[in-house]
């Protein structure tokens, strides 16, 4: 089983020497994900394209391979082919009738083929032949070299006749990596995640900063999104995760910042803190998901004030777009259900907040803050690997998990809709109840002292992760369920 990638075109026009090197990246990106969807697979590189061998006998990965190359930046779209020798006209005609016959019946088709290498024949000359073997031999509705309802795609390759039998489309972007790297302020709601995202599929390695203002229980929301992301669409490289504690900050400048400026001033100070987090990781530029207007502190006159409190590029990604549009987005990426039950921890709430920041102003109110509450804040900071983020948060090893599930307990499946849906949980004999992780805090008002709740996951770590957040609120009744493997 073959694929054949097709690269971003805006790759294609770049010098020979920089679509070279951003081939050998998209080929390495490809070997580390493809390869841990079937480890038998075969990445192989060439100046217009690059190929990915699926063995007959591992077929069954199909599916997970081409979900996998549908999220890795750098490709346009791919081509699911069955490769033979070309011979003749005649042979051609019956392999590709023995692909399509079922798929043409009703169906307006159009055969298109292209060549490479020297023939003594036309692709037009092939497309005539095939196209009117296949009006006679299968139950179509017909030739429409128009509006088909469906395309018989050929690629004659010198000797090599590759037929096509599926086009799925890619993520476009650029290869990851290949691009420098980037700093993204990550709050966990809509415009941070899609700001993200868009940095990664531009080919920029995208590490995440999180300023804390709301505990334990929205830092596990934050890390469990970005960790998605990582996943999804940029998992063939390694990218920090990096946590600041921020709400001394934000405690010295509601006692000492008026309240017009308060948003104004938060955001700056979030901007040294993130210079000082990049210029320890060797990074030149900063990501946020600000959109002109969208909030007090996003007007064109407050983004030039946060724009001088660093030396460092801010990226903007969503500057332009309205919200419906970035809402939509994240329904796209898959973290929609994730997103919209993180509270957007602003910090502070102003009263008429100024959409007219003066510098001069904004730093006189700044002169009455102790640099030394910022300066322990980033101390404080935590660092950890994306990928090892599972065995970074803190988790209590006194979080009991059980393989067995008795008549008192009631196992709770806390994993996203989908996840259910795709793999239900059946135990016949046992209660079980669906509750989605971010309705777990609510759902729990409910459950009863007399029971034990079990909360189950696919790897048992967001179950472990969010047992041990219902335990520092009181429920002490709560476990987690790890079935033996």
């Amino acid at each position: 089983m073959k694929f054949i990638i097709k690269l971003f075109p805006e790759i294609t026009i770049k010098s020979r020497p920089v679509r070279r090197r951003f081939i050998q990246r998209l080929q390495s990106n490809l070997q580390v994900v493809v390869k841990r969807a079937c480890p038998s697979a075969t990445v192989s590189a060439f100046w217009d394209k690059l190929e990915v061998v699926l063995p007959e006998e591992h077929s069954e990965y199909r599916d997970d391979v081409v979900a996998t190359m549908k999220r890795v930046p750098g490709i346009a779209h791919f081509l699911e082919v069955t490769e033979y020798p070309f011979v003749d006209f005649h042979d051609a005609f019956e392999k590709t009738l023995a692909l399509y016959r079922g798929r043409l019946k009703d169906q307006t088709f159009k055969v298109r083929v292209k060549r490479s290498g020297s023939h003594d024949f036309t692709s037009v000359e092939l497309e005539r032949y095939i196209g009117g073997g296949l009006l006679q031999h299968s139950e179509s509705a017909g030739v429409d070299v128009r509006k088909p309802e469906l395309y018989v795609d050929l690629e004659i390759v010198k000797d090599q006749m590759f037929i096509i039998d599926q086009q799925h489309q890619g993520l476009g972007g650029y290869p990851l990596g290949s691009q420098e790297a980037v700093l993204s302020l990550i709050s966990g709601g809509f415009d941070s995640v899609v700001a993200s995202y868009m940095t990664m599929r531009r080919g920029s390695k995208t590490h995440f900063l999180f300023f804390n203002l709301g505990g334990k229980a929205h830092e596990i929301g934050v890390k469990q999104v970005a960790l998605h992301l990582w996943e999804q669409y940029g998992a063939s490289a390694r990218v920090k995760f990096i946590s600041v504690p921020f709400d001394e900050v934000v405690g010295e400048i509601l006692q000492n910042v008026n309240h017009s400026h308060m948003g104004v001033v938060l955001k700056r100070q979030m901007m040294r803190a993130a210079e000082q987090v990049a210029d320890f990781m060797g990074i030149d530029a900063l990501v946020t998901g600000e959109s002109i207007a969208q909030v007090s502190s996003q007007t064109i006159p407050n983004l030039t004030v946060i724009d001088q409190s660093t030396t460092k590029l801010i990226v903007r990604p969503l500057i332009t777009m309205d919200k419906q549009e970035i809402v939509n987005k994240t329904k796209e990426l898959g973290c929609f259900d994730i997103v919209k039950m993180i509270p957007e921890y602003c910090g502070v709430i102003s009263d008429r907040p100024t959409t007219k920041a003066k510098l001069d102003r904004v730093v006189k109110e700044e002169a009455l803050l102790d640099e030394a509450v910022l300066a322990k804040a980033v101390e404080r900071c935590n660092v950890v690997a994306i990928d090892e983020i599972i065995k970074n948060l803190d988790i209590q090893s006194d979080i009991e998990a059980l393989t067995k599930v008795s008549e008192n307990q009631i196992v709770v499946d806390v994993r996203a809709p989908h996840e259910q849906e795709k793999t239900p949980l059946n135990m016949p004999g046992c209660d079980v109840i669906s509750v989605p992780f971010y309705e777990l805090e609510t759902a729990s008002d409910s459950w009863v002292p007399e029971k034990e709740y079990l909360l189950y996951c696919d790897k048992g770590v967001m179950s472990h992760l969010h047992a041990q957040n219902l335990q520092e609120k009181g429920l002490g009744n709560v476990k987690v369920y790890r079935p033996k493997v």
